[in-house]
């Protein structure tokens, strides 16, 4: 068994029976699940702009390097710069290049999974930096040093007491129960950060090709901020994240907020098409966009897994998964947690050390459901859990139980032989660290088949 494997179980057994955290996720997940009810009765058809969706990011990935080009050739047009980055530490080098010529002492950063990825921020720290994350949830689990536990919602974790007490660590503020006063009191102390920032970070929903563009979307508008007042703004953006023409977010923008928050749409919207032009009265001098590969090329090479790489980041699987919402994001120790994250994590980070996730569900399809691009993705797990069988990657007690029970099960002679009493002396005992933790145990009929049958067939 390997080490992640290993802590994965320990973590998911604490967590699935913490009843504090357990009531926390189901209150925070449950409103969210009422707002998308809601948000969902403004369609006349979703299941047509699902399908649309589904079919243009389909088209999308399936052409993908034909829309990389088209968007950097638009995109260094207006004065904006590319960076291909096919790993983390390629992108972290080029990166760390623009901020030593800009001799930047502090960054500001708007939500970005993509940078969450790469572990920027400890890139930055190490290297002398400042950096501050401005988004609310991201910014109160920067000060609680953890990682982001949703997608969209980075402290779903936590209360609003948990919060209170944290800044009063942190910040130094009075103890208090006021949501309201604990906003302030972060957005008093980030409004000097966006003026101080040489350099500006985001990431980015949408890349759109016919314009050379990215879109972001958000409901505080700190990324507005952390792009206009820096003089140099770097966006990283998974190469999948491209739509062909920006007359296609009038089919995502909905989709993506009313999927993940319920809303008919996010309160900011922007798209960003480069440096500021001579025409413009703000906004950044220089603007990157760094365009990450991170193993995305290898999920692509794979004919039906590729599907997966459609995900628009709506976060609206994990809110639905069963099991995501009894171990938590943080069990996953990954980036992208939930049913996307169990998919896409080992083709992105290593089948090997990261299978163990595509084990990790029900396979109840409820995912696949709500999935606004209509991502087969508990099909998608099947397809991962055949192929790590494929490759090999196997625990070597798994191969040999499952040797054993197939000749068992081939022969019936065999399987009659031995009595209940030693069946059930053996299932005891391989269910023992497994199963029957929390279970009772499986036990074998005190009758087979055979004898049943034969029963069966003498009362005829």
């Amino acid at each position: 068994m390997s080490s992640k494997l290993k802590q994965f179980l320990q973590d998911s057994e604490r967590k699935a029976f913490d009843l504090d955290h357990r009531q926390k996720i189901r209150f925070n997940i449950g409103k969210y699940n009422a707002a998308v009810q809601n948000g969902l009765a403004a369609y006349d058809n979703h299941e047509l702009a699902r399908q649309r969706a589904s079919f243009l990011k389909t088209q999308t990935i399936n052409n993908l390097d034909k829309y990389l080009m088209e968007f950097e050739k638009n995109f260094i047009q207006r004065g904006g710069k590319v960076i291909w980055a096919q790993n983390t530490q390629e992108a972290l080098r080029e990166i760390g290049a623009i901020m030593k010529r800009k001799r930047a002492k502090s960054v500001v950063k708007s939500k970005s999974m993509s940078t969450e990825e790469i572990h920027l921020n400890d890139y930055l720290e190490k290297n002398g930096i400042e950096t501050v994350e401005t988004d609310l949830g991201e910014y109160i689990v920067q000060l609680a040093e953890q990682r982001p536990y949703h997608i969209v919602t980075p402290a779903m974790h936590m209360s609003k007491k948990d919060i209170s007490e944290l800044f009063t660590k942190k910040l130094g503020i009075p103890p208090t129960d006021d949501a309201q006063q604990l906003v302030l009191t972060a957005r008093k102390l980030l409004r000097d950060k966006y003026t101080q920032a040489e350099v500006g970070i985001t990431g980015a929903n949408f890349l759109i090709a016919d314009i050379g563009g990215i879109a972001v979307t958000e409901n505080e508008g700190n990324a507005r901020l952390s792009t206009t007042f820096p003089k140099t703004h770097i966006a990283v953006v998974g190469i999948e994240k491209l739509i062909p023409s920006m007359l296609d977010l009038d089919l995502f923008w909905p989709l993506l907020s009313t999927s993940g928050t319920g809303q008919n749409i996010t309160i900011y919207n922007t798209i960003l098409t480069g440096p500021r032009q001579p025409t413009e009265k703000d906004g950044p001098e220089e603007m990157y966009v760094v365009l990450l590969d991170n193993g995305r090329t290898n999920l692509l090479a794979q004919p039906e897994q590729r599907e997966a790489l459609n995900c628009i980041r709506c976060g609206a699987c994990l809110n639905v998964c069963p099991v995501y919402k009894n171990i938590g994001g943080h069990t996953y120790e990954t980036t992208y947690s939930g049913p996307i994250g169990s998919v896409i994590t080992p083709h992105l980070a290593g089948f090997e050390e990261n299978k163990h996730l595509s084990y990790a569900s029900s396979l109840c399809g409820a995912c696949t459901s709500v999935c606004p691009v209509k991502i087969n993705l508990h099909g998608l797990l099947l397809a991962n859990r055949r192929y790590s069988v494929e490759q090999g990657l196997v625990d070597k007690n798994e191969k040999l139980a499952f040797r054993f029970w197939t000749y068992g099960m081939k022969n019936r002679k065999l399987l009659n032989f031995a009595p209940a009493a030693v069946k059930n002396f053996v299932l005891k005992r391989v269910q023992k660290d497994t199963w029957a933790v929390r279970r009772e145990p499986l036990l074998a009929a005190p009758e087979t088949f055979t004898d049943m049958w034969r029963k069966q067939r003498g009362n005829e």
